[in-house]
């Protein structure tokens, strides 16, 4: 929306030409008015050349006031707001849809609300948009430090808006590894917030977020990793025994096995909840042992 305004025609009252250019008579003692350097009596002007009111379409005389806006005219009577038909004269007004509103209408119809005072945002003065509301310039502030936002990077939250600094100081969280401001994202470990590309593998150093990973003596370690260093191994298939995914194991004298590896050194069956003998360092069923 703009406020606009209108521009005033008049034409040239003057007695020094002779005769009018489109009837002839002597136009000495009359009023006259000029158009291309010719004159013309009044009654041949507003015959030939005389603008149509855009309210009333009568012609506006010569000795009327014209005022136009955009290739369209008016009386100066006639030069109101289709709302409440205040004369616009001398005053701002803006157009929609080729309607002329005063600038109070206009605001009333169509102008948007602050978000922030819910108070309207008149015609003509600067307004902020942001995230499909609309703002007073003097309304987009930090709610912190009240400095205006503009175009400046900012950060929402709980519906109030804050400059990144300000944001960081109050509310932002430090990563436990780099002390750096987490902007955004981040991992949550023994209730301290990481960075994701600071939480690592305290071995091969890879990126655990996303990740399975074994904790232990409160650093975190890869599968792969806490397998290398610090799982038991199967006493059956020598490979890791972790506790990963609910796994379960079985331990008897200083050995260990996977449940599914937990079986009858010579029939395989699985020695899970049953009685079992061990000979040397097998392991085997009753009926096995007693051979």
């Amino acid at each position: 929306m703009h406020v606009h305004k209108y521009k005033l025609s008049s034409t040239r009252m003057t007695s020094s030409h002779s005769d009018c250019h489109y009837c002839l008579q002597s136009l000495r003692g009359r009023k006259y008015a000029l158009k291309e350097e010719n004159a013309y009596c009044v009654r041949c002007y507003d015959s030939l050349f005389a603008n149509p009111c855009e309210e009333c379409k009568q012609p506006i005389e010569c000795d009327s006031k014209d005022l136009a806006y955009k290739g369209r005219h008016w009386h100066e009577r006639c030069f109101k707001c289709t709302k409440c038909s205040r004369s616009l004269v001398e005053k701002p007004f803006a157009a929609k849809d080729e309607l002329l509103l005063c600038t109070e209408c206009y605001s009333n119809e169509y102008s948007s609300k602050c978000f922030h005072c819910q108070k309207t945002i008149m015609p003509g003065s600067r307004k902020m948009e942001f995230k499909g509301t609309s703002w007073h310039e003097s309304c987009f502030v930090c709610q912190y430090c009240q400095q205006p936002l503009g175009t400046k990077p900012l950060i929402t939250k709980d519906n109030e808006n804050y400059c990144v600094p300000c944001f960081e100081k109050q509310f932002a969280h430090h990563c436990y590894s780099c002390k750096k401001v987490i902007t955004s994202g981040g991992v949550a470990y023994h209730d301290q917030p990481w960075h994701k590309e600071c939480f690592v593998c305290s071995g091969c150093k890879t990126q655990l977020s996303g990740q399975r990973f074994v904790s232990k003596d409160e650093y975190p370690y890869c599968v792969d990793c806490f397998s290398k260093f610090y799982a038991k191994k199967c006493a059956a298939c020598k490979k890791p025994i972790t506790a990963l995914g609910g796994a379960k194991f079985v331990s008897f004298e200083e050995r260990q096995w996977h449940e599914e590896c937990f079986n009858c050194a010579r029939c395989s069956v699985s020695l899970v909840g049953q009685g079992f003998l061990t000979k040397q360092d097998a392991v085997l069923c009753h009926e096995c042992g007693s051979l």
